[in-house]
């Protein structure tokens, strides 16, 4: 694809600063790297803690930080970042203060787009079965509510960096099942963009069950990011691997612990050639920071076997219109979820270079 345009936007979290919130539910200064630092290894072999390299323990507050990272992602063949954004309705925002000074600053100048994680944020990290405690509800209070997110979203939309397909600025919702009045959202939407001169806005649905695929398309969603986390129940696994995966959730308590090399031939499909199918490519899985054991963990992966999966679902991308060559990468720095790009001590920049050569071969 060396002379075929393909676009890789990154999914980008934003909890690495503090804000009061956080402080309250979990004590003062919380970040995502309280959870990474106190990792322990849950068994032999088992890659933890992660140790940042190059840009260390950063803070999200810092310009300089977020220029380093937009540097990393460009020169390792990724267009954008897509930054998780939260809005629970009721005009509340949270972990909003990185994405607005990149904004307001117009640095770095590496462009963006946005998904919105419309879901509840509960207390269940650490918490027994059935102790989990509402912290903030994701609310959707109606027709007000929508406007005054647009119009909160408007500057975004009309920056020179924010990513277009067809021209409209991409907009995705994380959970566009859970979303009961999402069609006249995205009407209001529609119409409020044609008003303030966009062309109208490019809606992605975001899943994990193909099948859902025709449900979010009929609400008016423009396509589907198909992420196939856990379609690892594909592989054809041998009875004494299956004896020894039903051991470790029964008695030692495990979610689940998949090899990465078996498990990602599952996270691309044939079905991501239709041109409103936006593949996922997903470079490591380690959920045990923020779950303990009950996280799921893929083990083996490393920057060969990701380089390998990458070329797969470049292959699937190959031949739509270049507008439409749409690959998210799950993850930029999803550090407490062992799913992130960032150069660590043991990998160094091999998911980076592993991206970089895929895309060039």
């Amino acid at each position: 694809m060396s002379n075929q345009r393909v676009r890789i936007l990154a999914t980008y979290l934003p909890q690495f600063h503090p804000i009061p919130e956080n402080d309250e539910w979990w004590g003062k200064g919380f970040t995502e790297w309280t959870n990474v630092g106190k990792a322990k290894p849950l068994f032999k072999g088992h890659y933890q803690p992660r140790v940042p390299a190059d840009l260390g323990y950063y803070d999200l507050r810092l310009p300089e930080v977020r220029q380093l990272q937009a540097d990393l992602a460009r020169e390792h063949g990724i267009e954008g970042f897509c930054y998780w954004h939260y809005w629970f309705g009721n005009g509340k925002r949270l972990l909003e203060r990185p994405f607005n000074e990149v904004l307001a600053s117009g640095k770095p100048d590496f462009p963006f787009c946005l998904s919105w994680a419309n879901h509840s944020w509960q207390d269940k990290q650490f918490s027994k079965e059935g102790t989990e405690r509402m912290l903030i509800e994701q609310l959707y209070p109606g027709v007000d509510d929508y406007l005054a997110h647009f119009y909160a979203l408007l500057p975004a939309f009309q920056d020179k960096r924010y990513i277009r397909v067809d021209d409209k600025p991409i907009f995705q919702i994380y959970l566009p099942l859970k979303f009961p009045d999402v069609t006249s959202f995205i009407q209001c939407w529609q119409t409020e963009a044609k008003k303030n001169g966009l062309a109208g806005i490019h809606f992605v649905g975001h899943t994990l069950i193909e099948e859902d695929h025709q449900a979010i398309l009929d609400k008016g969603f423009d396509a589907i990011n198909i992420v196939r986390l856990y379609h690892f129940h594909k592989y054809k696994y041998s009875l004494p691997e299956r004896a020894f995966m039903k051991m470790k959730r029964v008695w030692l308590k495990f979610g689940g612990i998949f090899d990465y090399e078996k498990l990602s031939p599952y996270f691309s499909s044939e079905k991501d050639k239709q041109e409103n199918w936006y593949p996922t490519i997903i470079p490591n899985w380690d959920h045990s920071p923020r779950s303990g054991r009950r996280g799921n963990i893929f083990i083996n992966s490393n920057p060969q076997a990701f380089k390998k999966h990458v070329k797969q679902v470049l292959q699937t991308v190959k031949n739509k219109k270049p507008e439409h060559r749409i690959i998210f990468l799950k993850s930029w720095n999803e550090w407490a979820e062992g799913n992130y790009m960032e150069p660590d001590l043991k990998f160094g920049r091999g998911y980076l270079q592993a991206l970089k050569e895929a895309v060039e071969e």
